[in-house]
């Protein structure tokens, strides 16, 4: 029962549409009529700024590390109920059920949850969507590369229980999907580079 409880509050949990309150407290303006159209921080720094971009990256971390932490709390550190919560909330930052299941890309709340869970492999294939970053000024690529290397980075270093590699895999799965459009422009050769700042009004 706890188990179940913690799954569906880290859904909850990361429907908290971060992104469209902080713009919508700062400029007034729905985020999801501009740029992408996406919630999510990279949106909210193109379209907003860097403070706001910068405040919904910590706080959509912040949502999947918490919910994984709750998950712990309600079930004793359960493997299995802290993996399938850590999924869950990916699930509710992608697609939140009080916006009609239109969300982010779950980037920041992968990194967020999966880092309590298996904090090691994360900071490992964080430094290898720095290094893409920066040699290739394409966020999604980065995105894309390293949430599909993170279920090896997470069998090559810990050797986990099932539960953690069935939930690596579902979440790399679900951010590559999230990124479908990203793939698509970056084979055309006309995706966006990235700015630390707002580029567009």
């Amino acid at each position: 029962m706890n188990g179940a409880l913690a799954v569906f509050i880290a859904y909850l949990i990361g429907g908290i549409p971060f992104g469209l309150v902080i713009v919508r407290l700062m400029t007034g303006r729905d985020v999801r009529a501009s740029g992408s159209g996406n919630i999510g921080a990279t949106n909210v720094l193109r379209t907003t700024g860097r403070l706001a971009g910068v405040l919904t990256l910590i706080l959509d971390a912040a949502k999947g590390w918490l919910a994984v932490w709750i998950a712990c709390r309600l079930t004793g550190g359960s493997v299995l109920w802290m993996s399938a919560a850590a999924f869950a909330v990916l699930l509710g930052h992608a697609f939140p059920a009080w916006l009609r299941f239109k969300g982010g890309k779950a980037v920041a709340s992968f990194l967020g949850a999966y880092l309590f869970l298996t904090p090691i492999p994360v900071l490992a294939i964080l430094v290898l969507f720095i290094f893409l970053l920066f040699t290739t000024r394409h966020l999604s690529l980065g995105s894309v590369v390293a949430a599909g290397l993170f279920p090896l980075a997470c069998w090559m270093i810990l050797h986990p229980d099932w539960p953690v590699l069935v939930s690596a895999v579902a979440a790399a799965c679900l951010i590559i999907y999230r990124h479908s459009d990203n793939i698509r422009r970056i084979r055309a050769g006309n995706e966006r580079v990235f700015r630390f700042g707002r580029t567009e009004q």
